[in-house]
This record gives structure tokens, C-alpha cells and sequence, in this order.
């Protein structure tokens, strides 16, 4: 019997501009089992990685770090990603110019490389100049302009939980509501509104794509069978391409007018269907995130649930008022 081969020993490079959350990612990076180092000596980085052996490593490398330069990262990446013992990611944290800004001038902190005497912004837009090379070479790139840090956290531990045998790509499914704009990191982007909408129910109004009911009403739109065999019928062959080319994460976003019916429940049933397919996949909610509503992640653990009495009744009525009286 051929001995099985031992799993890559998971690395992941934190980068990024000061202010969108490096810091932030690599605790939670240390919550989930990773050794975690910040700002190492770039010179170092290759003897911190060692044999591939032992822990999870993740090692934060900024402006700060001596002997920064984007091009000495992107050549130690381009060492270490070769390697069959490690599974090298580079992440990079980002977010737009005005909440840069904002965090500084709370912080009270100076910018890394604002001139001294300087203002916030100008640090800022060198920097943003200086790390285009690494975001362009990131595995992923996280936005966390919109992001509360309870979402940060869902989303990193979605994103780099350890998982025995995992498959080489990790599937976020992502709904939200297209009046709140597009999702910043979203690779591929479908568009809902075309399906029956709950929201002119009043039983259903206060309920998501979660509730069984919910799912009842959209799932009976006469175009909703020949919708969904397309949908997985796209992208079904389409991750296994991606593998190919060596993507690590995708991010599907399905979009719908409220962000609370419609795409819910297509992005918990395209989640289950991944995961079902050998996928590594989790479905989130942007409308239903902390501060706006339901903050329960998907994953594996979450599920419809049941459906409130017949539609329109004074039963449904009444738990459609307790479900809304719930929401934050």
C-alpha cells in the first residue's frame, strides 16, 4: 500500500496598506492555529518557512518591514510556491483613500511613509502606488472599506479555516443588494431580480431566502428550474479551469434589489450544491451582516428553516412581526 502523501503545510503572506487590517487578519490567523509572524526581516522569510513542517504560518510583510520592496516579495513567492510541501497564498488587505483617512485620524497614528510634517493623504497614495505589483499578484484581495470587524473575521475564517483534504479552490457565495453597489472582491456577478419577489408578500416581507417559505415562493417562479440548471450547469466545469490555472479563491456574488430573499437563498443553495459537488464553499451575507440584520454564517450549520403557518394567515402574520422585531 502506497503511503499517502502529507499535506502542504499552509503559508499565507499578509499584505497590504496601512490601515485596512493586516493586523486585524493576522490574529484571527492566530485564533485558527497559525503560526504567526509580523514583519519579519524579508532575508528571514524562506528559514521561517523551514522544512514545510509543523504549524500553519503567517507572516504579516509591509512598508515596515526591513528590506521591503515589492520586488523581494514577489521573488521569495516565486521560490516558495514551487515548493510540494507548502501552499502558498499572498493575501492583501486594502481599502478606499477615505476610510484610510478616516482610521488615521481616529487613531491619531502616522502614516508609514507620510513625509514628516506631511499630511495622511499623501503617505496613502504612495503607498497605494508602491504595492500595486503585490495586489496584482495576490491570491486574494480583501476590501475592508464596508467591513466591521465581526465580518473581517467570518470572512477570514471562511476563507483559511484548516481543513483536512481540502480541495485546492475555496468558494465564497456571496449575496447582496444591487442599490448597495457590487461587492468589491467579487469575481463573477449574477443578477436575481428577475425571480418572484417576496417582498411584496407581507407574510414573507420581514423573512429571508433563509425561511422556508421564502424559499417555497421563489423556487415556484416558472423560470426558476431551467435558471438554476443553468447557473450550476456555467459553473460546474468552470472550477476545475480555475484550479488549473492555479486560482485559490472565488468569490460568486448574487445580487437581488432588498439582498435578503432572493439571493440569500441562491447563495445558500449554490453553497450546498458545491459543497456537494467536493467543493469547499461557504455562503455570507452582506445585508444580513452584523449591524444590519442575521449575522449566523452559513457553512455547513446553517439550513432554511421552517416555514411560518399558510401565507397570509394571522399565524404568519404574527411570527413574520416576531422575525422583524429580531433584526437588529
Amino acid at each position: 500500500m502506497t503511503a499517502a502523501l502529507p499535506c502542504p503545510r499552509p503559508v499565507v503572506l499578509v499584505t497590504g496598506l496601512s490601515g485596512a487590517g493586516k493586523a486585524s487578519i493576522l490574529r484571527v490567523l492566530e485564533d485558527l492555529g497559525f503560526e504567526t509572524v509580523d514583519n519579519p526581516p524579508l532575508h528571514t522569510l524562506e528559514e521561517l518557512v523551514g522544512g514545510g513542517e509543523g504549524r500553519p504560518l503567517a507572516a504579516g510583510v509591509d512598508t515596515r518591514t526591513r528590506g521591503f520592496s515589492p520586488e523581494t516579495v514577489l521573488l521569495a513567492l516565486r521560490r516558495l510556491r514551487p515548493r510540494p510541501d507548502l501552499d502558498v497564498a499572498l493575501l492583501y488587505a486594502t481599502a478606499d483613500d477615505a476610510t484610510l483617512l478616516r482610521r488615521y485620524t481616529e487613531t491619531r497614528r502616522r502614516h508609514p511613509l507620510a513625509p514628516a510634517g506631511g499630511r495622511v493623504s499623501d503617505g496613502v497614495g504612495h503607498e497605494r502606488a508602491l504595492m500595486e505589483p503585490l495586489k496584482n499578484a495576490a491570491d486574494l484581495v480583501m476590501d475592508t472599506t464596508d467591513l466591521p470587524l465581526p465580518a473581517l473575521r467570518q470572512l477570514v475564517e471562511q476563507r483559511f479555516r484548516p481543513t483536512a483534504g481540502a480541495p485546492a479552490l475555496s468558494v465564497l457565495v456571496q449575496s447582496f443588494a444591487f442599490p448597495r453597489g457590487l461587492p468589491r472582491d467579487a469575481d463573477l456577478v449574477f443578477g436575481l431580480r428577475f425571480l418572484r419577489n417576496p417582498h411584496y408578500g407581507p407574510a414573507l416581507r420581514p423573512l429571508t431566502g433563509r425561511d422556508r417559505a421564502v424559499a417555497a415562493h421563489v423556487e415556484q417562479d416558472p423560470d426558476f428550474p431551467a435558471f438554476w440548471a443553468r447557473l450550476t450547469g456555467f459553473l460546474d466545469p468552470l472550477l476545475p479551469r480555475y484550479v488549473a490555472e492555479g486560482k485559490k479563491y472565488l468569490t460568486v456574488a448574487l445580487g437581488c434589489t432588498g439582498g435578503r430573499h432572493r439571493s440569500v437563498l441562491v447563495a445558500e443553495r449554490l453553497a450546498a450544491h458545491l459543497r456537494r459537488s467536493g467543493w469547499q464553499a461557504d455562503a455570507t451575507h452582506r445585508e444580513l451582516s452584523p449591524g444590519t440584520g442575521d449575522v449566523a454564517p452559513s457553512g455547513h450549520r446553517a439550513g432554511l428553516r421552517d416555514a411560518p403557518a399558510s401565507e397570509g394567515s394571522p399565524a404568519a402574520e404574527e411570527e413574520g412581526r416576531e422575525a422583524l422585531s429580531r433584526t437588529p
